[in-house]
């Protein structure tokens, strides 16, 4: 028997009226993330929505309609893609690919490492959406287990593009120090460089990978300035079996090695945009997979998330339960846009920042056809 479908009418524009919400699965910031279902179809879909009065205070305005800009140009299956997008009076929603599986972060800190084949495939997969990414002029610059997602499969998505940037020309280093500093790339912090580019992402991916297999990062320190003082003085240690360490092929070994050379042109991935995914494939370690099976996400995976436990922090449900004074719900848009209240810290311009944020995060429906190249902006 197939499932009912709704009977509710939705016309117009796409809304918070079409979902029904279920649980609190992230917290971040300003932003909430909860599990919702579309009514009409009965897809389920991950919802982040961003509190706007939060957003103005954080001065992040421009963080947010970039990211919501960047969704909009991904369409990938090893990333968390953008499915709708609107807004209310209080906040931004965007509505994203459900992935419950939950992150790498949580099955690193309930399993600790990982089996080489397991890490194999997701570095794999997570390759094909890096090479994505950059061939659509977009460098990620925050790749580390917190925003690796699984879907109920094991596959591993990409998400969390707050701090990613968009570049016509990739070869245009970037100056401006983001990212998360255990997993950054030393051209990032080191101050004698003229900046970064794409080339970042394999290096934040090789920690991924270092990090699963061993359960420890390469560079690591009580503080950040250790952690950028390693990096620039350093070479990343493999850990030993004699320690308890987890045994590896040399072919593993090599292509951590390789995605954690410290000069970017030798990076593995990065001796060209145009041959990054292709070096990847080509490399020992990964040639043994059929990427026509990967890409297609036909392989089957050595770790499957449980479907019996739950893949997300229970904390975030039960802080949600406890100081929600106000719970989510659909409410009819004004005519104007409303004042934030004000705030010891607030800005003079946070009526201007809230029209600037209103005006353009405009409504999005994957199911819409697609603007023609000449309308679409970055």
């Amino acid at each position: 028997m197939g499932c009912a479908q709704s009977t509710e009418l939705f016309d117009g524009e796409v809304s918070l009226r079409e979902f029904e919400l279920h649980r609190t699965i992230g917290k971040g910031a300003f932003g909430t993330v909860q599990v919702i279902e579309h009514k009409p179809t009965k897809a389920v879909y991950a919802v982040k929505y961003v509190n706007k009065a939060k957003c103005m205070r954080s001065r992040a305005v421009q963080h947010i309609l970039q990211e919501r800009r960047l969704l909009e140009k991904i369409n990938h299956p090893y990333a968390v893609n953008l499915r709708f997008a609107f807004q209310d009076d209080e906040n931004c929603f965007f509505v994203l690919d459900f992935m419950s599986g939950g992150s790498l972060r949580h099955h690193l800190q309930t399993q600790g490492r990982f089996s080489e084949l397991t890490v194999l495939y997701w570095t794999a997969q997570l390759s094909s959406a890096i090479s994505y990414l950059h061939n659509n002029g977009i460098v990620h610059r925050d790749i580390k287990p917190d925003n690796v997602l699984l879907d109920k499969y094991g596959n591993a998505h990409v998400s969390d593009f707050n701090i990613a940037v968009y570049s016509r020309d990739l070869s245009r280093p970037h100056t401006s120090v983001a990212g998360s500093v255990a997993y950054m790339a030393p051209e990032v912090v080191d101050p004698a460089r003229p900046g970064y580019s794409w080339q970042v992402d394999y290096w934040s991916l090789g920690v991924v990978a270092y990090e699963l297999l061993w359960h420890a990062r390469p560079y690591d320190g009580p503080s950040a300035d250790a952690i950028m003082s390693a990096l620039q003085t350093t070479e990343a240690a493999i850990p030993c079996t004699i320690d308890g360490a987890q045994m590896v092929s040399d072919e593993a070994i090599g292509a951590i090695r390789k995605f954690l050379a410290k000069n970017p042109s030798k990076r593995l991935g990065c001796r060209s945009l145009m041959s990054s995914l292709r070096d990847v494939q080509r490399h020992p370690w990964f040639a043994r997979l059929n990427w026509k099976e990967l890409e297609s996400k036909k392989a089957k995976l050595p770790f499957v998330p449980s479907e019996d436990e739950a893949n997300f922090d229970l904390k975030y449900e039960f802080d949600a339960f406890v100081n929600s004074r106000k719970p989510l719900a659909y409410s009819k848009r004004k005519n104007q846009t409303q004042s934030i209240p004000a705030t010891p810290t607030a800005s003079r311009n946070q009526d201007a920042d809230l029209s600037y944020l209103e005006e353009h995060f405009t409504v999005y429906d994957y199911r819409a056809p697609p603007l023609p190249a000449s309308a679409t902006r970055v």
